[in-house]
């Protein structure tokens, strides 16, 4: 028996309030808003939750307190040395970490065949970490995620461990996985054109 999600347009109608509000306070990255308008066109999805993907950096007690955790330069674009060590430079305690996070969307589906077409149709396009995070009748909730992700530990308690040297090379190769993931994002609001399935 096919699975299909109850209440999918009021919970439908619900979101996409939600995401309103959202753009009316500058809550949304910009580059992703045409992808989220594609997506919530279809009858059969709508989107929950998106990030863009970023660049940042964090200064944390230790790693992986998020909720301790300060972002002293967050950028949801290629960025510049320059923009990176004006960040480092406000860093006092804790430890002080560089990080790159791909872009991640949460999508509800209507039914588990549209599930599994978006699902597919993500990871063809090099989302290789999209998986269907939750499955009742009551939700049917596709993660979008890609693979590009860097964790790179700069100092601690207002000391660096890295010269600048060092600082610039990992911008550069944060900025190509920006490029990459910034890539693919556009590829699927393309993709999302013909991904077209009919109410039940």
């Amino acid at each position: 028996m096919l699975l299909y999600t109850e209440n999918f347009e009021e919970q439908k109608r619900k979101a996409m309030q939600s995401l309103r509000e959202a753009l009316e306070r500058g809550e949304v990255d910009g580059d992703i808003v045409g992808l989220l308008e594609r997506i919530n066109s279809l009858d059969n999805y709508f989107t929950t939750s998106s990030c863009s993907g970023r660049i940042s950096v964090m200064e944390m007690p230790y790693f992986g307190d998020k909720v301790n955790s300060v972002w002293l330069g967050k950028w949801h674009r290629e960025v510049t040395t320059d923009e990176v060590f004006e960040a480092i430079e406000k860093h006092r305690r804790g430890q002080l970490w560089f990080l790159v996070r791909s872009p991640i969307l949460h999508v509800a589906a209507r039914s588990m065949e549209d599930a599994v077409r978006l699902l597919n149709l993500s990871i063809g396009l090099g989302f290789k970490y999209s998986n269907i995070k939750s499955v009742s009748h009551r939700k049917l909730l596709v993660e979008i995620r890609s693979t590009e992700r860097m964790d790179v530990p700069l100092g601690e308690k207002g000391k660096l461990w890295v010269d600048g040297a060092y600082i610039e090379r990992i911008v550069g190769i944060a900025n190509s996985q920006v490029r990459r993931f910034k890539g693919k994002l556009r590829k699927l609001e393309e993709a999302m054109a013909g991904l077209t399935p009919q109410k039940p």
